[in-house]
């Protein structure tokens, strides 16, 4: 049982954003490499149009990118990307789906997805917050600060749309703010520490 634990104490980090953020998940990846021992999870709302990240980003990483279905092993290495209309949820190490908590306003998947992340996850967390309207996220960063988590916004004069990382500044809980490849040198950074402090 204890190595099962072991296992699934690696970082993840949830990448959320909307409009605008297809620019800002290329930029990232580019300059991520492929063996850095973390989860990403892209987690980009979209409550009716079916998404094609998963067909997209892999030409811009070597990590496997993966769209998310019910009870997928969180791996690290991997690119996760979140279907469209679920609301995504961790217990156990693995990837659980429910329908669409919010389904008109605003969608909160990102939150919902972060604070599941706070209560369910062992190993190091990573919340960033990249362009997209309205505030999605905002309101689980302070949560994941709590348990130890980094939390990063994508400097407003590089976002499309910076309705996300703005409402994530105002939430006081962000620690950096950064261009995607800022960010970037930042996760490879808290990878690094984290594979030291195994």
């Amino acid at each position: 049982m204890k190595a099962q634990r072991v296992a699934k104490d690696f970082p993840v980090v949830c990448v959320g954003g909307s409009a605008g953020g297809l620019d800002a998940y290329i930029r990232l990846l580019k300059h991520l490499p492929a063996d850095m021992g973390v989860a990403l999870v892209i987690v980009n709302h979209l409550r009716t149009v079916a998404t094609q990240l998963h067909e997209i980003l892999p030409h811009y990483t070597e990590m496997a990118v993966e769209l998310i279905t019910e009870r997928l092993e969180i791996e690290p290495n991997h690119v996760f990307i979140i279907p469209e209309k679920r609301d995504l949820h961790v217990l156990d190490g693995k990837f659980r789906l429910k329908p669409i908590s919010k389904p008109w306003g605003w969608p909160d998947v990102i939150t919902v997805f972060m604070r599941s992340l706070t209560e369910h996850w062992d190993g190091k967390l990573v919340a960033v917050i990249v362009s997209g309207y309205d505030g999605d996220g905002a309101a689980a960063l302070c949560g994941i600060k709590e348990v130890g988590g980094i939390t990063i916004a994508q400097k407003l004069d590089t976002a499309g749309q910076p309705d996300m990382p703005e409402s994530a500044i105002a939430s006081g809980c962000i620690d950096f703010i950064l261009s995607p490849e800022g960010i970037a040198r930042e996760i490879v950074r808290i990878a690094h520490a984290a594979a030291k402090a195994v």
